[in-house]
């Protein structure tokens, strides 16, 4: 295939999408495919910056973690940086984790309805050019990282281990969902560590808070492939769960709320403040309250219906923000 991107070529009109490049599943009239230069666009739908809610579940464990360790440590000017830097390197690290995984799964997304108009699988970019696009992401990143302390650069490194693992996962367990709820919620130890020069056992609460978190959404999400990907022999907890999934979301629903709730207890353990942990916890309560909303609206065997809770997640996972941020400041 030549590194020049190739556009599909035109097969009627209910392929328009794919005859200018849009992907199926991103959200209409979004910026790429309105306002990005047109060269450019392949290279921007590989990054899913079609698609911003994955870099909003990747940076909301970020959030969480400063405005946390901020209330247990105190905030310093630092975190300015940290916050923008969080941002930034979310984006990037999406950008580069989501390239690599349609490296890994172009064949596999050739035969998914959802994932079929892709730009690997539809020819709008190659395998080379892909891989450049990823390594130049990733290099960006690193030089962020690398203004952090050495134990955040650290586990910035280790991260990109579970990064690399993750696209294989669905070939050799049931349980994907795992391995992207260890590298998604893996900002939080490490915007921990950045803060503060350690890793608290609050810090790792919140990390297995977001991982059931990740159990939660993700599911849902997988749910919108469960039929292609028993034709294909692709793994997922949507299809082990089967017609029990709704029991098992509301069982990931009670863990995350149970385990954030504990995060933050542990973070004001050494600190008589009352009223910051009644605020702290009154956040993680009504981000409960929202996904407790999200099951009893979703209708799993609708595709339209999963897409619509996975993504109300972003406004679920920010609801803890500025109350964990609240209570930091009345410290």
């Amino acid at each position: 295939m030549s590194d020049t991107p190739q556009m599909p070529e035109a097969a009627g009109p209910e392929t328009a999408s794919a005859e200018i490049g849009q992907v199926a599943d991103a959200p209409k009239d979004n910026w790429v495919d309105r306002f990005a230069p047109g060269p450019t666009r392949p290279y921007l739908r590989l990054s899913r910056a079609d698609r911003p809610i994955g870099t909003w579940l990747l940076v909301i464990p970020c959030l969480w973690a400063l405005a946390l360790a901020g209330g247990a440590g105190g905030f310093r000017p630092w975190d300015l940086w940290l916050a923008v830097s969080c941002g930034l390197g979310a984006f990037l690290m999406r950008g580069a984790g989501c390239t690599w995984n349609d490296i890994s799964d172009r064949d596999i997304d050739a035969m998914v309805a959802r994932t079929k108009s892709r730009p690997l699988p539809s020819g709008q970019v190659s395998v080379r050019q892909a891989l450049v696009w990823m390594v130049a992401q990733t290099a960006v990143a690193a030089l962020i990282l690398f203004s952090y302390n050495w134990l955040a650069i650290g586990l910035g490194v280790a991260s990109l281990a579970l990064v690399a693992i993750y696209p294989f996962a669905k070939r050799f367990t049931w349980w994907p969902q795992v391995f992207l709820g260890l590298a998604f919620n893996w900002g939080a130890i490490l915007v921990w560590a950045a803060h503060s020069g350690t890793v608290s056992p609050a810090a790792i609460a919140l990390y297995l808070g977001g991982i059931t978190w990740t159990l939660f959404y993700d599911t849902i999400y997988a749910h919108q492939d469960r039929e292609d990907d028993a034709l294909i022999g692709v793994k997922s907890t949507a299809r082990l769960f089967g017609s029990a999934t709704r029991q098992w979301l509301w069982g990931f629903f009670a863990a995350t709320i149970l385990i954030l709730a504990a995060a933050v207890i542990l973070a004001h353990a050494d600190q008589n403040r009352a009223l910051a942990l009644v605020v702290s916890l009154s956040g993680v309560w009504a981000m409960g309250w929202h996904l407790a909303w999200q099951l009893r609206r979703l209708n799993l065997d609708d595709p339209a219906s999963c897409l619509a809770v996975f993504r109300s997640n972003r406004d679920a996972g920010l609801i803890p923000v500025p109350f964990l941020a609240i209570a930091a400041w009345l410290g």
